[in-house]
Order: structure tokens, then C-alpha cells, then sequence
């Protein structure tokens, strides 16, 4: 039996530009994630002394808002390419790494509007920065500002949603953007499987058919919410 390689994720990519930015942006994402997960540790000792009880904010790990996996975002465009997406929604860019991914996707079905939004000023402007490094600023609005208020307003008719900001939001967001998806618009929901609890009463809703969505789980990393509207 011959065993099958790994396929590259980067190489689903066909403007090597982008794909010389995102690999770029994942080294330094992994950087990132591990040296936030060693000041966690350093400072565990203090943490239990003021918490007794452990304690996580639901939405408080750093790399929750900087690590994204290859092989995920590489799933992310590809389904973006499959839904010929036009429009594309994304709640939480952090440094923009997915948002260049979907991005990229919109640009080779032959352009489109992404919006990404993000609550952390900084954060957005560092994530501007690496869109224009990838020469596609001019698809992708950043609106900065919390969800969902950022969103009342556009945009229609939408293919897909990234629904990867904090757990306390993600129910509302869908609600708020259901009536704008068009039929077959997918809604991508990250690290279901490993924070149900955050996620309870999300995963009760979307996977009511009553309320307009076909909806299961994918063992990608952390889980990742496959959303189907019908």
C-alpha cells in the first residue's frame, strides 16, 4: 500500500504573491501562538492563587485571535471557490490571515466584496498592512467596532460566512445575517468542538432545521460548524 503524502495547503493558491504573504503570516502566527501559550504558563501559578476555581474568559486565549491552521483556511477557500462565492462575510479578522485566504478565492471567481470585521483597532490596521501586502486591499473592507452592531447595515446577498469571533456573539450574528444569505450560502462556525459549552445554545439553533440551515460537524481543528442555508 503506498502511503499518500500531505498535500501542501498553499498549494491551492494560484497567485504565488499571496501565497509568499500567507506563509509568511502563519510563521509568525505560530510564533505568536506559542508565545502566548508560555506567559499563560509563567504566569499559571498567580493565576490560581487569584482563581482558586480554573477560569478561562470564553473568549480570553490570545491564539484564538491569531493562529489559524493551513489546512483549514485551505478548506475555507475551497469552499469559497466551490459556492463561486461573491460575497463574504467574516466576524473576527485579528491579522487578516483567513480574510487573505477568502480573499484570494473571491478573486479567482473573478472578484467580489469581502467584509471582515474587528473589535481591536490595532489589530485591524496591522491586518490592512498584510492586505495591501497582498495586493487585494481593494475586495476586502475592514469594519472595525463590535458585532454584531457593525453589521446591521450590508452586505446582500451573501455566500459565505466566517463566523470565528467570540462565542457570545456567534448566534446573534447568524440571526441577524440569516435573511441576507442567499439559498445555498454556507456559515462557517470555528472551535464548535472544543468550547461547546460557549456554544450550546449556537449549536441548538443552527441545527434546527426550522430555522433554515442543514448543519454538522466537522472534525477539522477545534471543530469547524458546517452550515448549510436552505
Amino acid at each position: 500500500m503506498v502511503a499518500v503524502k500531505n498535500a501542501d495547503p498553499f498549494g491551492v493558491l494560484e497567485d504565488e504573491r499571496i501565497a509568499a504573504v500567507l506563509r509568511r503570516l502563519h510563521r509568525e502566527a505560530r510564533w505568536l501562538a506559542v508565545s502566548a501559550r508560555t506567559n499563560r504558563l509563567r504566569h499559571l501559578s498567580a493565576a490560581l492563587a487569584n482563581h482558586p476555581a480554573p477560569f478561562m474568559a470564553e473568549d480570553a486565549t490570545p491564539e484564538k485571535h491569531i493562529a489559524i491552521d493551513e489546512r483549514q483556511a485551505a478548506f475555507g477557500y475551497l469552499t469559497a471557490r466551490t459556492l463561486r462565492a461573491r460575497t463574504i462575510v467574516e466576524l473576527g479578522s485579528s491579522l487578516g490571515i483567513l480574510a487573505i485566504w477568502l480573499a484570494a478565492a473571491l478573486r479567482a471567481n473573478g472578484g467580489g466584496c469581502m467584509v471582515t470585521t474587528e473589535s481591536v483597532a490595532e489589530r485591524a490596521r496591522v491586518a490592512q498592512r498584510n492586505f495591501e501586502e497582498a495586493g487585494l486591499a481593494d475586495i476586502i473592507e475592514v469594519r472595525v467596532g463590535e458585532t454584531p452592531a457593525i453589521l446591521a447595515t450590508g452586505p446582500e446577498k451573501i455566500d459565505l460566512v466566517l463566523n470565528s469571533g467570540p462565542p457570545k456573539h456567534a448566534l446573534d450574528i447568524v440571526k441577524l445575517l440569516a435573511p441576507r444569505l442567499r439559498p445555498g450560502a454556507v456559515v462557517l462556525t470555528d472551535a464548535v468542538g472544543c468550547s461547546g459549552t460557549h456554544y450550546r445554545s449556537y449549536i441548538g439553533w443552527i441545527r434546527d432545521q426550522a430555522n433554515g440551515f442543514q448543519s454538522t460537524l466537522l472534525p477539522l481543528k477545534g471543530g469547524l460548524e458546517y452550515s448549510v442555508r436552505r
